[in-house]
């Protein structure tokens, strides 16, 4: 945890496989996931007030269509706290980012945001990031993989630049896909964010024996922590606060 000046808190929290408005059991990957989205609400009750900012990169829901995904939406708008959210590799509904700012003022919901190729400057802390992809050495990477990769790429960058990154700022990436391959290798991304300063990385994707390859702790001079909502037993993680 990170200690500032102003006072903030900011959480984590990825993999919430929501599933209001789609049959889609998730105990069938475990134990942990046993009614996990009343363990979810309880948990974020308990810890997370309004004043708070909650950051989920990737696999909110299981919809294919925004439109599907009101129920989910409607749920994570009613918990306390500010949300930024972006993609996962399940988020088959994610569309334009004009198109899900039009959908969330359609139901107003107030308490969500979305993370596409921009950042949020929340204070003393910058957050940036993108979703990620399979990295080179891993098992069946290919050409095609190599391009979404290297948009993935881009599209972090992106996301740093946007950002208005003065000194002293605590810089946050958050992605979904770890920035290591399945060898704990670092990637691309690690290397961009070295080049960018940047603090922290938190991201998600593992689950289960996965988390065996996950790397934590500090590599490359940067932080990295996994906050799959599984491997967290659906709590939101601190990552910052300012007293």
């Amino acid at each position: 945890m990170y200690k500032g000046e102003k006072s903030l808190a900011i959480y984590a929290i990825s993999d919430l496989h929501l599933a209001i408005s789609i049959d889609k059991p998730m105990d069938v990957f475990g134990w942990k996931w046993s009614n996990y989205m009343d363990k979810l609400k309880n948990n974020w009750l308990e810890t997370i007030t309004d004043n708070d900012i909650v950051i989920i990169p990737g696999d909110i829901s299981w919809a294919t269509y925004v439109d599907q995904a009101k129920a989910d939406f409607e749920f994570i708008d009613s918990l306390p706290g500010r949300k930024i959210i972006s993609k996962g590799n399940h988020d088959y509904w994610w569309t334009t980012h004009r198109k899900l700012q039009q959908f969330l003022a359609a139901h107003g919901f107030t308490t969500i945001e979305f993370m596409q190729n921009n950042s949020y400057n929340l204070g003393n802390v910058v957050v940036c990031g993108t979703r990620g992809w399979i990295s080179p050495g891993d098992d069946g990477f290919s050409s095609e993989d190599s391009k979404i990769y290297n948009r993935e790429l881009q599209r972090l960058e992106l996301s740093l630049k946007s950002a208005v990154i003065e000194e002293g700022k605590y810089i946050v990436v958050a992605m979904h896909y770890p920035p290591f391959n399945s060898k704990k290798e670092p990637t691309g991304f690690v290397e961009l964010m070295c080049r960018y300063n940047v603090n922290l990385c938190i991201y998600g994707h593992l689950h289960g024996e996965s988390y065996k390859s996950a790397v934590v702790g500090n590599n490359n001079g940067l932080e990295f922590r996994l906050i799959s909502a599984d491997y967290l037993d659906f709590k939101p993680i601190k990552i910052y606060e300012n007293d």
